[in-house]
């Protein structure tokens, strides 16, 4: 049975799978409905992504703001450094961010529930990094917050990122936060 690993941040769910391995290679759950609703994932998914990217590649901090959108996040190949930051005004840990690794070898999965933002950066030649989302992307709802602001302070442990044009101009946590929803 998959377990809960200990998160610092209310709502993050770092989750350990079951993984039952032999000679021949192994064999894991990447999603149960009832056993993760167990753990704390508290999301009816309706789409699931992969993306393959190059060493150094960082991808986020990106949100959707209306509906939101929960993410189960796992690397499927190669090793990331997946960071989730806590956008809701009224939470103890405002601002702050947690980051965990996830690879093909560990197999542990992040659930980032609605409210915070989310990206992560390749430590490996490549990876690829599948996640199943909430609710549909929209480009009307689509956003973000710098993955450099000093106030959030991210290690993101890679020190020249390769980034989007859109990661580049991202604003600032400060520059934004009175209008987020949660």
């Amino acid at each position: 049975m998959a377990k809960a690993l200990a998160t610092r941040l209310d709502g993050l769910v770092l989750i350990e799978p079951v993984v039952h391995g032999d000679s021949r290679g192994f064999f894991l759950e990447t999603y149960a409905l009832e056993e993760w609703k167990g753990l704390g994932v508290d999301a009816d998914f309706v789409q699931q992504n992969h993306s393959r990217s190059s060493y150094g590649t960082l991808r986020g901090l990106h949100f959707q703001t209306s509906p939101g959108q929960a993410k189960l996040i796992r690397c499927g190949r190669g090793r990331i450094l997946d960071v989730a930051a806590d956008l809701r005004r009224e939470s103890p840990t405002f601002g702050e961010w947690e980051a965990h690794v996830l690879d093909d070898e560990n197999c542990h999965q992040l659930y980032v529930p609605i409210g915070f933002a989310h990206g992560f950066v390749v430590l490996s030649e490549v990876a690829d990094v599948n996640y199943q989302v909430s609710s549909l992307y929209d480009p009307v709802t689509e956003a973000g917050i710098a993955w450099d602001d000093p106030d959030v302070g991210v290690d993101w442990q890679v020190a020249e990122p390769l980034l989007s044009e859109r990661d580049k101009t991202a604003p600032h946590l400060s520059e934004i936060a009175d209008s987020l929803p949660w």
